[in-house]
C-alpha cells in the first residue's frame, strides 16, 4: 500500500502548505486543476484561478438565484465572459430579485418547470418503451429553451421517427445529430484503478466512509475487487446500470480512504473538501487510470443517455475527453466533488464528450458520505 500513502500524503503535504500561504481562493487549493486548466483552456494560472473563484460563487449562488426567481425560473448557468452565474427568467418582473441574489438575469422563453416535466415525460415514455439504439440521448436547454433529442448521425427510420413523435407531445422538442456514447470501461485515490473479478478496469471515484463510488457499469453487487497492486480489496456492495450508473464499494484488507484525487504526477494531487453542484458552463477535470487529467465544461445536467445496454437518466454532460478504463474516475470543479464518470463518444486524441454521474446522488442513494479534507 505504499504507493496509495505516497500519494495522498505526498499531495496533502503540498496543498497544505498552499493553503497556509494563501487565503480563500479555490484555486489555490487544487493547484492540480489550476495546471489542467492552463493547458485544456489555454489560461494563465491567474486567469484559471480568478475564473475557479468565480465558478465557486456562482455554484453557491445557485439555490439562492433560483429561488428569488420562483416559477419564472428558466434555468442557469456560468458565463465565462461576464464570471457570473446567468439565470433565465420567463418573467421580466423576476429579474431584480435574481440580481439582488448576485446572478444576471436574461430572458427564457420556457421556464425549467416545463422543460423538466417535458424531460421527464420522455424518460417515463423510454421506461415503458425503450428508445430506439439510433437515438443517442435527449436533455434540456434551456438557453434553447426546448428538450434536445440527439440521434445518431445519419440514423433515422420508422422506430426513430415514432420515438420523436412521442417525444414531441411531451413539451418543445429539437433534434439534433450525435454519436452515440459507450461505456468506459476496460476488459482483461480518485482516479486510481482497480479491478474487478480479475478482468475488468475502472477507476475510482472519490472516498466516501467505508470505501468508494464508481461507476455501475464496471460491476455487479458482490463483485470481488482488487487494487492497482493486485491485492484485495473488498467488493461491490451496490450497484446500478442501467437506469443509473454508479455503485459503492466497501472495502478491507488494510486499505484505506483519503480525500484526494490523483493528479498522476502531470499536476498536483487534489484535495476533496465538498460536492456543491457546478452549473452549465464551468470548468470540470476528470482524473481516470487511462488518460489521467484533462478539464473542459459542464454543457448540461440531468441528461439522458440511450446506451446500448439502456437508458442512463440524471447525467450531466461534458466536453472533457474520455477512454475505455476512466470510467468511475473522479470529475471535479475546484475542490468540489461532481460526480463519477460513466461514459460518452470520441477520445483524448480527437476529442469528444463524456457524462458523469453526478455524485450526490450516489451519497443520497446509498446513505454515504464523503471523505473530505
Amino acid at each position: 500500500m505504499r504507493r496509495r500513502i505516497a500519494i495522498a500524503l505526498g499531495g496533502a503535504a503540498v496543498l497544505t502548505a498552499s493553503l497556509a500561504s494563501a487565503s480563500l481562493s479555490p484555486a489555490v487549493a487544487s493547484p492540480g486543476l489550476i495546471a489542467a486548466m492552463q493547458r485544456d483552456f489555454g489560461l494563465t494560472a491567474a486567469q484559471a484561478e480568478t475564473r475557479l473563484g468565480q465558478e465557486t460563487s456562482a455554484a453557491r449562488i445557485m439555490p439562492a438565484a433560483q429561488q428569488a426567481a420562483g416559477a419564472a425560473f428558466g434555468g442557469a448557468w456560468f458565463d465565462p465572459a461576464l464570471g457570473k452565474l446567468v439565470v433565465g427568467v420567463t418573467d421580466p418582473a423576476a429579474a431584480d430579485a435574481v440580481r439582488k441574489a448576485g446572478a444576471e438575469p436574461t430572458t427564457a422563453r420556457v421556464s425549467a418547470a416545463k422543460l423538466d416535466a417535458a424531460k421527464a415525460a420522455i424518460d417515463a415514455s423510454a421506461k415503458a418503451d425503450p428508445a430506439p439504439a439510433a437515438v443517442s440521448g435527449w436533455r434540456v436547454d434551456p438557453r434553447a429553451g426546448s428538450v434536445v433529442v440527439t440521434v445518431r448521425p445519419g440514423a433515422r427510420g420508422a422506430d426513430v421517427d415514432a420515438f420523436l413523435a412521442r417525444a414531441a407531445k411531451a413539451g418543445p422538442v429539437t433534434v439534433a445529430s450525435a454519436p452515440a456514447a459507450q461505456p468506459f470501461s476496460a476488459g482483461t485515490v480518485g482516479g486510481d484503478p482497480y479491478y474487478i473479478n480479475g478482468n475488468t478496469r475502472c477507476s475510482i471515484g472519490f472516498s466516501v466512509q467505508g470505501g468508494f463510488v464508481s461507476a455501475g457499469h464496471c460491476g455487479g453487487a458482490g463483485s470481488s475487487v482488487v487494487g492497482w497492486d493486485g491485492s484485495a480489496m473488498g467488493s461491490f456492495a451496490g450497484s446500478s446500470f442501467p437506469g443509473n450508473d454508479y455503485s459503492f464499494i466497501r472495502i478491507g484488507n488494510g486499505w484505506w480512504t483519503a480525500p484526494v484525487v490523483l493528479g498522476w504526477g502531470t499536476v498536483s494531487d487534489a484535495l476533496v473538501r465538498g460536492s456543491w453542484v457546478a452549473p452549465v458552463g464551468t470548468s470540470v477535470c476528470r482524473s481516470g487510470s487511462t488518460t489521467h487529467w484533462h478539464c473542459g465544461t459542464v454543457l448540461g445536467l440531468n441528461e439522458t443517455v440511450n446506451y446500448s445496454q439502456g437508458a442512463v437518466y440524471q447525467m450531466t454532460r461534458t466536453n472533457v475527453c474520455a477512454e475505455p478504463g476512466d470510467s468511475g474516475g473522479s470529475f471535479i470543479t475546484g475542490d468540489q466533488a461532481q460526480g463519477v464518470t460513466s461514459g460518452g463518444w470520441g477520445n483524448c486524441s480527437s476529442g469528444g464528450e463524456t457524462w458523469f454521474q453526478p455524485v450526490n446522488e450516489i451519497l443520497q442513494t446509498y446513505g454515504l458520505s464523503l471523505v473530505t479534507a
